[in-house]
């Protein structure tokens, strides 16, 4: 039984190894949300931070302010989908599967 015991720690060490090699990878990953047919585009870090936005010099030209917003809130909302899927695909990976278990999921995050 200690022997088992011992066996599941090491495998616990393993993975909160990877898992912080993954969150280091998140954080450098970049992925861009786009809008308008990719008039307006927006480059966030997995890690979701914003390190690029760009605007097509003629959405500048028409002066409504209120589509570029809702372009730039669509781009923005793109981009931050793909961070998840990226996170979930990346962590899936290291847990195998182990986010399902209620309660367990939200620790891994």
């Amino acid at each position: 039984m200690k022997g088992g015991m011992g066996g599941l720690m090491k495998q616990a060490k393993q993975m909160q190894e990877q898992m912080q090699k993954a969150q280091e990878q998140l954080a450098d990953e970049e992925v861009i949300g786009q809008a308008g047919g990719g008039m307006v585009q927006v480059t966030v870090t997995c890690k979701y931070s914003v390190r690029k936005v760009t605007i097509d010099p003629s959405l500048m030209e028409d002066n409504d302010a209120e589509m570029l917003e809702d372009l730039m809130a669509a781009a923005m909302n793109d981009a931050l989908g793909k961070v998840e899927t990226r996170t979930q695909e990346l962590m899936g990976d290291i847990t195998g599967g182990l986010g399902n278990i209620p309660g367990l999921g939200d620790m891994l995050k």
